[in-house]
């Protein structure tokens, strides 16, 4: 396949600037779009505000059924009083438990419900996305995002509305109490709160950036892990001598998370602090509001104690909303970089008006139609009006020197891309008119790294044709020369591969990639080098599976070595993205071109 140098892989020596785009991005997340994630949960919301409310209602009771204990039941030694009372304080406190109970695992489902949709949605999305996205991006920066990002919005998403719902409802009820009891002390204990708006908001606009810069140097992080403990990584690093250079790398990296996440932690702890000082000296002040002339001898003490009893419950739901706030606005930076990989359009796409058809039932006549593309940012074209006709049951040889636009061929056959201009065509039908699904069941392709998974040989080759049976895989493996090798093995078919099939030579990857791709059945196959890396005798091999896996397909190979393609009913030399010459290896040789200077 034809690579493009991607420009964001280089090695850092510090932590990357932020883009101009990224601090726009994350200023025009809307909370609009937030709360939509919830409308889905809207009776279980609703649930949860009605056993707020009704909670925080009821623990209002507590400070009036303590005034009456202090201004009646005790100074008169009423002692039924005293014990109905009592109980009601119990009663209380038991209820707004219970309730506090239920509503933390409403409130904590809803939750967790879209945490998984964020999840999912961005797995799908991503899944949708061209090679070309993922030639661009860092593999360490998706995963990033979809587990230190989401991961990082759990708290906000969990119990950010709860918080808001229960803080408000107890701050209101708190203070209608308050007032109740007495206006004059309320409106002393309310002046606090105009300064501490303000500090909040201070606060949440400081953690919004350090929250920003956070994310970004995991994904760093997480991108440094990828590409230093892979085993293509070790193995480079090891034999490179550059493992120093990586734990120097991973150092700094995470030497610079000490710093975001201390700066984040301690971001307007000062200011809250001041804050949290001003709260607890209200009470002080009460006290002396309430030896003042102007209300001596109209607070009784149960009245100031109850008052005093509210007035540092009123601390905590309005730390708590101001916390929330600071939370959300933080929080911001990380909906920002989840919604932008939720944004992204989808370049190959499903067909708005699929065409019905039987991968069955394909014959699989093949046709490039004056097809053009070029790479996304390249001004020059990889393919230019190509045409070529490929009858079903033939085979098409695409030969031409490194660089020639062959691989992209083979990758617009498989919808990898879309041409920019004309069509690739399956028994008449436009690839872009199928189903990806039956375009994948048409179309095989088997190219020079084979990928396997970490897991079994048999799970490898189920992977391909999930409702496969043991017998089909190993009728799969037999046709393709690597049965009596897997039978070999200590666990049979059961053996794990290890991490991407390092465990096998490159030659048995290939006979087993075989083996996977016959289980589908494909009409049209592509071999995009398969055999390029491997010895004499290992091509042989592969090359006899090879036969078995093209017998009745229409076939397109992709090689260098002219001895592998010579046999084919079609060869084309591809030079700069377009076809110089087409025909039979005799008739190639006997016209004395491009073909038979390769030939040489």
């Amino acid at each position: 396949m034809d690579t493009r140098p991607d420009t964001r892989t280089e090695t850092r020596k510090g932590p990357r600037s932020v883009t101009a785009a990224e601090k726009k991005q994350a200023k025009e997340v809307s909370l609009s779009r937030i709360g939509r994630l919830f409308r889905a949960h809207r009776l279980q919301l609703t649930v949860v505000v009605a056993i707020i409310v009704a909670s925080s209602i009821i623990s209002m009771a507590s400070p009036f059924l303590l005034r009456e204990v202090i201004d009646v039941a005790l100074p008169h030694q009423n002692l039924t009083l005293l014990v109905w009372l009592v109980a009601g304080m119990v009663a209380v406190a038991a209820v707004t438990s219970a309730l506090g109970v239920v509503q933390t695992w409403i409130s904590t489902r809803i939750g967790q419900l879209v945490m998984h949709r964020l999840r999912t949605d961005v797995f799908t999305h991503l899944q949708r996305q061209s090679i070309a996205f993922f030639t661009r991006t860092r593999t360490g920066e998706v995963q990033s995002r979809i587990t230190n990002d989401i991961g990082g919005m759990q708290s906000v998403v969990t119990s950010t509305a709860t918080s808001i719902a229960s803080n408000l409802t107890t701050a209101v009820a708190t203070a209608v109490a308050m007032a109740a009891l007495s206006w004059q002390l309320s409106l002393v204990s309310l002046v606090v709160l105009p300064p501490a708006i303000h500090l909040s908001r201070r606060v949440a606009r400081m953690r919004r950036e350090i929250t920003a810069q956070r994310q970004r140097e995991l994904a760093d992080l997480n991108v440094t892990v990828e590409e230093g403990l892979s085993v293509s990584g070790i193995q480079l690093a090891k034999t490179m001598g550059t493992g120093t250079a990586l734990i120097n790398r991973f150092t700094a990296s995470s030497q610079r998370l000490i710093d975001l996440e201390l700066r984040s932690e301690l971001a307007g702890r000062w200011r809250m602090a001041s804050m949290s000082i001003i709260f607890a000296a209200i009470p002080a002040v009460i006290y002396l509001s309430a030896g003042l002339p102007f209300s001596s001898g109209q607070l009784s003490i149960g009245t100031l104690v109850a008052f005093t009893s509210l007035q540092a419950g009123l601390f905590r739901p309005l730390m708590g909303l101001l916390g929330v706030g600071v939370s959300l606005t933080s929080s911001l930076a990380l909906f920002a970089r989840i919604f932008e990989y939720l944004d992204l359009p989808v370049e190959v796409d499903e067909p708005r008006h699929p065409v019905a058809v039987d991968p069955a039932r394909v014959a699989g006549h093949l046709r490039f139609e004056d097809v053009t593309f070029a790479y996304p940012g390249s001004e020059t074209a990889a393919v230019a009006g190509v045409s070529l006709d490929v009858p079903a049951g033939t085979s098409l040889a695409l030969v031409g020197e490194t660089g020639s636009g062959k691989s992209t061929l083979a990758a617009l056959i498989a919808r990898l891309y879309d041409p920019a201009a004309g069509r690739i065509t399956i028994d008449g039908v436009d690839v872009r008119d199928l189903r990806l699904a039956d375009l994948a069941a048409i179309v095989g392709v088997v190219s020079q790294e084979t990928y396997l998974l970490h897991t079994t040989v048999r799970e490898n080759l189920r992977y391909a044709r999930p409702d496969a049976t043991d017998e089909q895989i190993e009728q799969a493996a037999r046709a393709a020369h690597i049965h009596d090798l897997i039978a070999a093995l200590p666990d049979g078919y059961d053996t794990v591969v290890g991490s991407r099939g390092h465990r096998f030579s490159g030659g048995e990857k290939q006979r087993i990639a075989i083996a996977r791709t016959l289980l589908r059945n494909p009409r049209i196959l592509v071999l995009d080098e398969a055999t390029s890396a491997l010895d004499n005798e290992t091509e042989r091999a592969v090359q006899r599976a090879f036969d078995e896996l093209a017998r009745g397909r229409t076939t397109v190979t992709i090689a260098h070595r002219l001895s592998a393609v010579r046999d084919a009913d079609q060869i084309a030399v591809v030079d700069h993205g377009r076809i110089l010459e087409s025909g039979t290896h005799e008739t190639l040789v006997s016209e004395g071109g491009r073909y038979a200077a390769l030939a040489l």
